[in-house]
């Protein structure tokens, strides 16, 4: 078999579901709303609910999306390469960046190189990196969904699950990764949804669309009683329990309440997610792109002090508007040829080049 062969029969394998493209770009560009909103909520209710109400569902969408995608067989070397140059290489490489923007611009800043403490939005990449790793011992398991449901459950309990690799969000989210590898285990039902006929797909949709809109509502006008009960600090799933005052043996079980309500939400939001081929498709192939360099776009904004000095609805809208512009513009093909080797390095230089046995 030549090697052109190949190529085309690689090709024909990867070839690319539309609705999962949708899902990608959405998911990361409710991350962006998140991130550009925080900065807003200590002075205004509105920005507050909106910034819950994302919340209850970007992350878990995002993760989930990723858990679609993995592979729970033993991994080769291929795919321990794969792992190298698209998570743990970017990771390193954009941990030193921030390590040397926060050392340069904010006063006091001391310069440490530490890479077990994951800056901003890189989190997700140790979590990325240790959920790949971990899949293939939990599929071996009855039950890894409800395995990994209990390890986000006692995780909160455990002072030992900190910032450190991101662990106290690694162990929190587990669940949502686990039921993505779950979906494409059982790949049928998504293919009975995406090829499922309009007159199933509108009532469904209407539903969702219902569940979004009432949960939205409940944010805003419970807005002093999601703030007095921390619920935000559930929402964010990176600490233990007691470290927001919450160190009743029942703790955990809100933390099973909100992992409830988020796959209520995330299911809510993916029926929604278009299934055919849109404007914004191509984009989904340029998620970790977004992710990775959406945060140099929020920096100055979230660190001149501007936004909490500003925090009013119109304003709140642009946040949201600029995060749309912001995902589009780093979907852009001329982003990625010029980025490249910063977000996906081929890194040639640091793998035997085995040749083929005559």
């Amino acid at each position: 078999m030549t090697a052109p062969d190949t190529a085309k029969q690689t090709a024909q394998k990867t070839k690319r579901v539309p609705f999962w493209d949708n899902a990608r770009w959405i998911a990361v560009t409710l991350v962006i709303m998140g991130h550009a909103t925080l900065k807003l909520i200590g002075k205004s209710d509105v920005a507050y609910a909106f910034y819950l109400f994302v919340y209850t569902f970007q992350v878990p969408v995002l993760v989930l999306v990723s858990g679609y995608f993995a592979k729970a067989d033993p991994p080769s070397a291929r795919q321990l390469k794969r792992l190298l140059t698209d998570v743990v290489l970017p990771y390193l490489i954009f941990q030193s960046i921030w390590i040397v923007i926060q050392w340069a611009v904010e006063p006091g800043h001391p310069f440490k190189l530490d890479y077990t403490s994951a800056k901003w939005t890189l989190w997700f990449l140790i979590a990325l990196a240790i959920w790949r790793m971990v899949l293939p011992y939990l599929a071996m398991l009855k039950f890894p969904f409800l395995i990994s449901v209990l390890i986000s459950f006692i995780s909160g309990y455990a002072g030992s699950a900190d910032d450190t690799l991101s662990l106290a969000r690694v162990a929190a989210l587990l669940p949502f990764f686990v039921l993505g590898w779950e979906l494409r285990r059982r790949s049928q039902y998504a293919r009975w949804w995406i090829a499922a006929r309009a007159t199933i797909v509108w009532p469904v949709r209407a539903v969702a669309a219902a569940i979004l809109v009432t949960a939205g509502v409940t944010m805003y006008f419970g807005i002093d009683a999601w703030r007095d009960l921390l619920v935000r600090r559930f929402l964010l799933f990176d600490e233990e329990y007691s470290s927001f005052g919450y160190d009743q043996w029942w703790a955990g079980f809100v933390r099973l309440l909100v992992i409830v309500l988020a796959l209520v939400m995330t299911a809510a939001v993916l029926v929604l997610v278009p299934r055919r081929e849109t404007f914004f498709t191509a984009w989904g192939s340029a998620t970790m792109y977004i992710y990775l360099l959406h945060p140099f776009f929020l920096y100055p904004l979230r660190e001149s002090g501007w936004l909490e000095d500003h925090s009013t609805v119109p304003v709140l809208a642009g946040m949201v508007l600029l995060s749309i512009g912001v995902a589009v513009l780093l979907s852009q093909r001329f982003v990625r040829r010029a980025l490249h080797p910063l977000v996906e390095p081929r890194a040639k230089w640091l793998f035997h080049q085995r040749r083929a046995p005559a």
